[in-house]
């Protein structure tokens, strides 16, 4: 078996409108990130299929592992508030010391849950990681994470 993952890594210059903003709104959603313990302030920002952008930054908490990712915040938002409107982009960004990081990639339960919900709409998720000068662009969740869990309910 062989696994390959595809991606494009473009210039944020470049960035198409509608991803700047997506990429913009994530940059917001992590300078209001609550990060005491890491100082690591990371956003995500959500497209929704009818163009709503919805935003999570991560949530620490004393109690580790208690807090949640700035993905699945954006994402659990997007589900309980538009529950019948797919998402179809995310982009995720990180802030540490006030300085933009290069691209960081989402840990294993956001993959996971990000292929759930791609399982779930039959939509895929176009995940961009942004970073300071560079975006790192998948076509869909399930290329970072080949062997995800297969349950379908």
């Amino acid at each position: 078996m062989t696994i390959e993952l595809h991606f494009d890594e473009i210039n944020n210059s470049e960035l198409a409108p509608a991803d700047n903003k997506l990429r913009e709104r994530a940059i917001e959603a992590a300078l209001h990130a609550y990060a005491p313990y890491s100082h690591f302030q990371v956003g995500a920002s959500v497209l929704l299929a009818d163009g709503t952008i919805v935003i999570g930054n991560n949530q620490e908490n004393i109690a580790y592992p208690s807090g949640l990712c700035a993905e699945r915040v954006a994402l659990f938002t997007a589900g309980a508030n538009f529950p019948y409107t797919p998402p179809i982009a995310i982009a995720i960004i990180a802030i540490k010391n006030g300085v933009i990081q290069e691209q960081i990639s989402p840990c294993g339960a956001c993959r996971q849950v990000m292929i759930e919900i791609e399982r779930r709409s039959a939509t895929s998720l176009r995940i961009l990681n942004c970073g300071n000068e560079q975006t790192l662009i998948v076509s869909k969740a399930a290329d970072l994470m080949p062997l995800a869990f297969n349950f379908q309910p």
